[in-house]
């Protein structure tokens, strides 16, 4: 009998601080508490600013190095100087050398790496250089094993650093007959949201009410409609402009889009983020925690429904 894969849930939201993370960590807590026999694992895909670390108290069990795109750079040894590689950048990256007469010079912080300059080089004095662009880790929680990474700032390459990570989640999901892997998206719509989108069996919209927030919403939506991402909704904050929150549950019936439940306004979700631990640790009855209880059985249920539907 062929062993089913894990099911992955990405939560993602439109911009930073819409409440993802705060999700995210109570989810882990709900993976082991809420009585429902999945085993999990966890992501965090936003490894430009992580944190979901912080809040799972994760000690680190592996640490890989992170290699992403290569540098060009020059061997001052081979260069004559007579520019070829200036005249095929399109990145404005080669220049005179500053101390060395009659070579040239590769600025690494221009250089985008497409290796146009090594090809036209007649001196092969041009070689592409492998850069690290950070590390990515596997770490020991009380809620699972947890896939993580961070990127070193000014590097890119974090769609690629994305993929790597949920890629050894899946694996070792395979490895362990883990059934679900939750992974915390990046903000925004940009290349990790769309690396943490691939493959995804459903996803988790957090919105919060207002028209900033329902323009975020869409945008969102958009990115996952592109992909044929099954969707559902939850809206934070969602007491503190009841008008906002209708016209969610309004624009989400036009696109025949469930909403999973509503977060109230509840500082018990701060006060337990400063502490480092999701918030049914310290606040376990506060109307936050009792109405994330009911989102998350709301959410894996509808996961798994679309699997016994796709049976």
């Amino acid at each position: 009998m062929t062993q089913q894969r894990a099911k992955q849930l990405v939560i993602l939201s439109g911009k930073g601080g819409t409440g993802k993370t705060s999700l995210s960590a109570a989810f882990a807590y709900e993976s082991t508490h809420a009585g429902m026999n999945y085993k999990t694992f966890f992501v965090d895909a936003d490894v430009d600013a992580a944190n979901l670390s912080l809040v799972l108290e994760a000690q680190v069990a592996e640490q890989h190095e992170f290699w992403g795109s290569s540098q060009a750079e020059i061997d001052v040894q081979k260069c004559t100087g007579c520019g070829s590689c200036e005249s095929v950048c399109r990145y404005d990256a080669i220049f005179p050398h500053s101390e060395i007469p009659g070579v040239n010079w590769i600025d690494p912080i221009a250089c985008d790496g497409c290796a146009a300059c090594v090809y036209a080089c007649p001196e092969d004095a041009i070689s592409m250089i492998p850069q690290q662009e950070g590390f990515w880790y596997r770490s020991e929680t009380p809620y699972g094993k947890f896939f993580h990474a961070e990127l070193f700032p000014g590097r890119e390459n974090s769609g690629k650093l994305v993929t790597l990570i949920k890629q050894n989640a899946r694996l070792a999901a395979d490895d362990q007959s883990v059934q679900l892997i939750v992974i915390d998206g990046p903000p925004g719509i940009g290349c990790p949201v769309i690396s943490a989108c691939a493959g995804t069996d459903l996803g988790l919209i957090v919105a919060e009410p207002g028209q900033a927030g329902m323009h975020d919403l869409q945008r969102v939506l958009g990115t996952l409609r592109h992909f044929r991402i099954p969707t559902v909704i939850c809206i934070n904050k969602a007491d503190l402009y009841p008008q906002g929150t209708k016209e969610i549950y309004e624009f989400a019936e036009t696109q025949g889009i469930e909403v999973v439940g509503e977060i109230p306004f509840d500082e018990s979700i701060p006060l337990s983020m400063l502490q480092g631990v999701p918030i049914q640790v310290l606040y376990p009855e506060s109307p936050a925690a009792r109405a994330i209880h009911k989102i998350w059985h709301q959410t894996v249920n509808k996961l798994f429904q679309y699997e016994k539907q796709n049976v």
